[in-house]
């Protein structure tokens, strides 16, 4: 064993005899012997080159070097109570942290998520980053990120799937937005992909997962959508749709009239898009993080019957994150090789 090694017990034996100055009293607090004590004392002093102890008179007390060692060590002791203390509460979900990577689309979808987590969960402070969908990846597969939530299930790159784990929490329709002076305001017939091709359109730029799906429907259906702004903020974006006279594509929930838009449905529909979890691969899961997942399940169910999440969300069993799977609910038994009823449409 190296000789450079001082352990706890030795540095608690020797607390124990300055404060009794006697070894007999301070084998008798630590339910010990007077000769292991004596001999872990004499141990500490043989590593350390130095006599702690003055052993000469009726009372032991502490040498010159000692009253400056002791002082360390009590301090030394106090950090790693404190470090055993900070063990418990992080498993507690008393204190802990959480870094959490986001698509400006996903942001605004899972706000209320984030309350909610904070609500339930105060002491953990979390640390969120906005950036595109593969930024976000590669921010989890380097461990720069806890958890990334992404607007599609397909990752960027086929190798990301050997170092991420994704899980659907639920699907979004996309559709064109407009603000409420814009003619289409209140239109209840779907818009054709020949009626789209005359709107004047601001959309996200290029980097975003939805303007790539966006691109892709036009390519899919030949027509050429008529560009005049394009922005990497979401904000922007909401905003000048609201004054009513460029339209955007925007998922359902954000394309409705709590934020100022209205939606008009598409025909062809667009695919729908999943709003995904995602994980380093056989990294490690912190008690956030497992909380953060526990609670995102909860919040998704709710969000489908229209309810409010359950108040314990950390009696709930840890969630296992599995390659593409599906985060379980509550009270449902869910087949991993089963499609997700969440997801009945997948991103393509």
């Amino acid at each position: 064993m190296a000789r450079n090694i001082v352990f706890p017990r030795s540095i608690r034996y020797l607390i124990a005899v300055a404060d009794e100055q006697s070894f007999t009293r301070a084998a008798e607090a630590l339910f010990v012997s007077q000769p292991t004590l004596s001999q872990q004392i004499k141990q500490l002093e043989d590593l350390l080159e130095v006599q702690l102890l003055d052993r000469s008179g009726r009372a032991v007390r502490l040498t010159a070097a000692g009253e400056v060692y002791l002082h360390y060590a009590r301090r030394a002791l106090r950090e790693l109570e404190e470090g055993t203390r900070a063990i418990h509460e992080l498993q507690d979900l008393s204190r802990g942290s959480l870094r959490l990577g986001m698509t400006p689309i996903t942001d605004h979808l899972v706000s209320p998520l984030l309350e909610h987590f904070n609500a339930h969960y105060p002491g953990i402070t979390v640390s969120t980053q906005e950036m595109p969908q593969d930024s976000v990846e590669t921010g989890v597969a380097e461990g720069r990120l806890d958890m990334g939530i992404s607007f599609s299930n397909v990752l960027s790159t086929e190798a990301r799937s050997h170092e991420i784990d994704t899980n659907i929490l639920f699907t979004e329709t996309l559709n064109l937005a407009v603000g409420k002076t814009h003619p289409r305001a209140g239109q209840s017939e779907p818009l054709s992909v020949r009626a789209l091709e005359q709107e004047s359109l601001i959309l996200l730029n290029t980097d975003f997962a939805l303007r790539r799906h966006f691109d892709l429907y036009c390519l899919e259906h030949a027509i050429t959508p008529h560009i005049v702004m394009e922005t990497n903020s979401l904000s922007v974006i909401v905003e000048v749709a609201r004054l009513g006279r460029l339209a955007t594509i925007l998922p359902h929930t954000i394309a409705s009239p709590q934020y100022g838009l209205y939606p008009v449905m598409l025909k062809p529909e667009m695919p729908h898009h999943t709003i995904t979890l995602i994980c380093r691969k056989g990294g490690y899961k912190s008690p956030a993080c497992s909380a953060f997942g526990v609670l995102a399940a909860l919040w998704c169910h709710s969000r489908q019957s229209g309810g409010e999440p359950e108040p314990e969300p950390a009696a709930l069993p840890r969630i296992a994150y599995g390659e593409s799977t599906v985060i379980p609910l509550p009270g449902t038994d869910v087949d991993a090789d089963a499609e997700s009823p969440q997801a009945s449409s997948v991103a393509r």
